[in-house]
């Protein structure tokens, strides 16, 4: 398995090793050109053509052994000091692979001495340090930017699989104690002979089949998503007498506006959860849906008595805010407000979003 994910990496910098140094060496080649005369410039071919392949060299050893082992691992000092001790050794392999090897099949002239080739630092600087750093320092920042444009790619992906994750397990978050109390109220009615036992079976139906076939779909229109709203309400009106519960709605759709699934219904089953669930009062429950071709807005408020306590910061909530910023980024409203023992909450999304 590793070796297979290692080929595509392997081919690929073979490919772009084979373009960039054909690249350069061509593009010495003709920068010389015209330059001298046709002998001479046969000459300059196989000079350029011998510091070619120490560029290579120079260039490989540089990025893949010293900046992988040393710089990345922050090591600069070493990393100094073999990059100062590596140029030089190569620069003097460079120039005894010329005069020793190279320059014998055209120059009938005296060698310099091996003792001169390592002394002379000055000529090894100019004529064989420099053209290795040139070549090399176009090669490893091309390398840097391929580099951290897969790191970059790399980063995002992982952090979109991390955030798919995490909005599965918030779509999956409709609380077990709706489902647990309206099996328990639909036995109730069943028991009663009641004829609100085959709609309320109905409308639990059609709340489940919407968590399961909507619920992992990125967006559903506004109008589905209130739809099976009123199933929940239903369901849960019959928990509570006229006298514990009130609840109002009011919705202007103007456009055909969309949403995560589940967003508006969460905040729904929540406010029954902790308003109407926990006020031994009567509580009411204020919904406002409102649509237009830029935004789309959502606003629950609930009654509630001085002894029950409302987290801002509470996991139900801050779920919602993290799958809002899946979706929005940034671009959303999420307030939540406590005034005069009212809970509101209101989001504020735009009309259309990728």
């Amino acid at each position: 398995m590793m070796k297979s994910n290692a080929e595509p990496y392997i081919r690929q910098n073979l490919y772009f090793q084979l373009s960039f140094w054909s690249a350069l060496f061509l593009f010495v080649t003709v920068r010389t050109y015209g330059e001298y005369d046709p002998g001479f410039f046969k000459e300059s071919v196989i000079y350029n053509f011998c510091h070619w392949i120490f560029q290579i060299v120079g260039a490989n050893f540089i990025y893949y052994i010293l900046i992988r082992h040393f710089f990345d691992r922050k090591k600069y000092s070493v990393f100094s000091v073999y990059l100062l001790l590596s140029l030089y050794f190569i620069s003097v392999i460079n120039r005894l692979f010329i005069v020793y090897v190279a320059e014998p099949f055209f120059i009938d002239e005296p060698k310099d001495s091996i003792l001169s080739i390592f002394t002379d630092i000055k000529y090894l600087l100019i004529h064989y340090t420099f053209p290795i750093i040139s070549g090399a320092f176009i090669f490893i920042s091309i390398l840097f930017i391929i580099r951290y444009k897969e790191e970059k790619e790399n980063t995002a992906r992982l952090q979109k699989e991390k955030s798919e994750l995490e909005l599965q397990s918030l779509k999956s978050q409709l609380h077990p104690h709706f489902l647990f109390n309206t099996l328990n109220n639909i036995y109730s009615l069943s028991v009663s002979n009641s004829d609100k036992t085959s709609q309320s079976i109905s409308q639990l139906s059609d709340i489940l089949d919407y968590i399961l076939h909507k619920g992992p779909q990125k967006w559903v229109s506004i109008s589905e998503e209130l739809a099976v709203i009123d199933d929940l309400i239903a369901l849960e009106s019959l928990r509570y007498s006229e006298e514990r519960l009130k609840i109002s709605t009011k919705t202007v759709l103007n456009s055909s506006n969309f949403i995560p699934p589940l967003l508006y219904l969460t905040l729904v089953e929540n406010t029954f959860k902790h308003g109407a669930g926990k006020n031994p009062g009567c509580t009411e429950i204020d919904i406002e849906v409102e649509t237009n071709h830029n935004r789309s807005l959502f606003r629950i408020s609930n009654t509630y008595n001085r002894t029950q306590l409302f987290n801002e910061k509470g996991i139900g909530l801050q779920n919602i805010k993290r799958q809002l910023q899946h979706h929005y980024q940034e671009d959303f409203v999420f307030k939540i407000s406590q005034e005069n023992n009212i809970f509101t909450i209101e989001i504020i999304t735009p009309s259309t979003y990728d």
